[in-house]
């Protein structure tokens, strides 16, 4: 651990060394498209590509999702680049105008990948032989299936074309976003990243079965195992978490941005509907869940609703935590409080203590559903986000009928 926040502080101590260790003139971010790749366990390399603007900002792309990236700062030979919403961001150098080398860096969870990109290169992975299955359908999936510790249980979602492979896997407590990749051969190769989330996943295929590893940063391996099943559906994320017996109202107490402790007791939530959103700023799924909650936001506040967010965050001080929040209600426009549950951790057994009238946390995000009279009605784990597809809408239509129902009560 020491040597890695050694690591983190030398890298960001290159970046911001004094001008006259680096050339007169920064160094150009030559426009056009880039490969990046990250180096994982295993000898593996998860890749991801990018586009470099005219303005020297970034779009990265996977699968249907583009991320636009506006924070890059170039310093003599030196770059870096911040992740919107997310903490995570780049610290590197130019070797020359082609290619850049340094470190994809977390701060808060001490975490340092090497990182390195090359320009003009547009395939994410190279196609090498033409595949010999088509795994473009439904796959129920295990992850750890020999750990039960660890074992979780998955959907997987993909279309094919060629040999080029998109989709996700969908999960109890959500989804792994936009995942793209190839197939050669019997070989699969898929990847993500966006600042928070580095995943990537490696298999040989038959026409039956997946079998292979899931790669998170360079910190993380888990074996899964997949069967094509076209009718596989996941447990309802409605049954997953609720409260436990003995408790019959939800209640919280935290602080907001100005330090002004906020409740469920407020004049603002009495006799409104209330969509109290737990989650954190470090996780795609909550951002994905806020963009959505933003919009649906936007257009009912005038009703009696009223949606509050309660992050748990990792960061190591308060400070850095609300600073965090800040940055994403900034990004995203939120315009509902976000309060401050937690900091310095994101385990989901301490979240549990600080909102002890449910039976776990089991996932960032989740969704309490409470009525004009202060009942719980619904507690929904997890977010199917856009990678979802068809699952994204139905969640849509599901959770602005059920909304629609508790305001005509």
């Amino acid at each position: 651990m020491k040597k890695q926040i050694i690591l983190a502080l030398s890298v960001t101590l290159i970046f911001f060394s004094c001008k006259k260790d680096h050339p007169k003139d920064p160094a150009n971010f030559k426009s056009g498209p880039w490969r990046a790749v990250l180096d994982v366990q295993d000898n593996k390399q998860l890749p991801f590509l990018f586009e470099v603007m005219d303005d020297q900002t970034l779009k990265i792309f996977n699968a249907e999702e583009t991320i636009d990236v506006g924070e890059v700062e170039i310093l003599g030979d030196s770059i870096k680049i911040k992740f919107p919403v997310f903490e995570g961001y780049v610290a590197a150098k130019f070797v020359d105008s082609m290619n850049i080398s340094g470190s994809f860096i977390k701060e808060s969870l001490d975490r340092i990948v090497p990182f390195k990109a090359a320009y003009g290169e547009q395939d994410r992975f190279e196609i090498t032989s033409k595949p010999i299955h088509d795994i473009t359908g439904n796959w129920e999936t295990v992850f750890s299936q020999d750990n039960d510790a660890d074992r979780y249980i998955a959907k997987g979602s993909f279309t094919q074309n060629d040999n080029i492979v998109s989709g996700t896997f969908r999960t109890t407590t959500g989804d792994y976003r936009y995942l793209e990749g190839v197939l050669n051969n019997d070989q699969l190769q898929l990847s993500t990243f966006d600042g928070a989330h580095a995943f990537l996943f490696t298999a040989k295929v038959t026409d039956s079965t997946i079998n292979g590893y899931f790669y998170s940063g360079n910190h993380w391996k888990e074996p899964f195992t997949a069967k094509k099943n076209e009718t596989y559906e996941l447990p309802s994320e409605d049954s997953l978490t609720y409260l436990k017996k003995g408790y019959d109202t939800f209640e919280f107490n935290f602080p907001n941005a100005k330090g002004e402790q906020v409740s469920l007791k407020d004049s603002r939530f009495k006799d409104k509907v209330v969509i109290v959103q737990v989650m954190g700023t470090w996780c795609p799924n909550c951002m994905d869940e806020t963009k959505y909650y933003v919009d649906f936001y936007n257009q009912n506040k005038e009703k009696d609703v009223e949606i509050v967010a309660l992050a748990f965050e990792y960061a190591k001080t308060k400070e850095k935590a609300f600073k965090s929040i800040e940055r994403l209600q900034k990004k995203l426009k939120v315009e509902y409080p976000i309060l401050l549950a937690q900091y310095g951790t994101s385990d989901k057994q301490k979240a549990q203590e600080k909102l002890p009238m449910l039976n776990h946390i089991l996932s960032y995000p989740t969704t309490i559903f409470i009525d004009k009279k202060g009942q719980v009605r619904k507690i929904h784990t997890g977010f199917n986000g856009p990678a979802t597809g068809q699952k994204y809408v139905d969640f849509k239509k599901d959770f602005e009928g059920f909304v629609n129902e508790l305001l005509l009560e």
